[in-house]
């Protein structure tokens, strides 16, 4: 796959080469004069000198024959700026802009970004998490990495053990897939009973698995 990489910083960087090893054709795109001498010193793929919101330095890049351009520079609104065109102009599907400001995310979404990835955000996810909670323990990312499968461990001393998924209070955006109990595979149903020591497989938005964890009662197991 050949993907345009509008930002030739450290992110750019890296994750050119990320590409490069993954067997995709990366090209970076890269403002700085003295940051492109360095990357083409560097780099064994192309290096463009010139701004990544101009069609023409999109047109010299042959971003056309890209499937994806990712915008990773400190700005938001160049990332922004070089997604639209990459879709509007050049017809690329997929496109990726990096989120320096995470209140932008959903305003980058709205404007037609496919995937807004914001650090800040990941991380704080993360801390949710994995840290809050040892009984949380991520499993995949999905929906551009806004939710999660994600697999939740009932304690020995489970607070709720012996009630039902339709006696427990679940948060809106939480639903559960399916629970194991040793080697057994349990289908959820109301009527379920959740006990302790249970495996319970969710698929939930990144932003509700603190409220699943106060509710019931799993902050405590660390």
């Amino acid at each position: 796959m050949r993907v345009c990489i509008v930002g030739g910083g450290k992110v750019g960087y890296y994750l050119s080469k990320t590409l490069m090893e993954h067997g995709h054709e990366p090209i970076i795109i890269e403002s700085d004069e003295h940051a492109c001498s360095q990357l083409a010193d560097s780099l064994d793929f192309p290096v463009v000198h010139g701004d990544g919101t101009l069609v023409e330095i999109l047109e010299i890049a042959k971003v056309g024959s890209c499937q994806a351009l990712v915008g990773v520079t400190g700005k938001d609104e160049v990332n922004l700026i070089a997604c639209q065109l990459a879709k509007k102009v050049f017809g690329i599907k997929k496109t990726v802009a990096r989120v320096n400001n995470p209140k932008n995310t959903p305003v980058l979404k709205e404007l037609g970004v496919d995937i807004a990835v914001s650090s800040t955000d990941n991380i704080a996810r993360l801390i949710e998490r994995e840290v809050e909670t040892d009984a949380i323990h991520h499993l995949m990312s999905i929906a551009g990495g806004d939710a999660s499968l994600t697999e939740v461990f009932l304690p020995d001393n489970f607070k709720f053990s012996g009630r039902t998924l339709a006696e427990l209070e679940i948060p809106h955006e939480v639903v559960i897939v399916f629970l194991t109990r040793g080697q057994e595979l349990i289908i959820p149903r109301g009527n379920t009973v959740l006990l302790g020591g249970d495996k319970v497989v969710c698929v939930a938005k990144n932003t509700a698995f603190h409220d699943l964890a106060h509710l019931w009662d799993l902050e405590e197991h660390r």
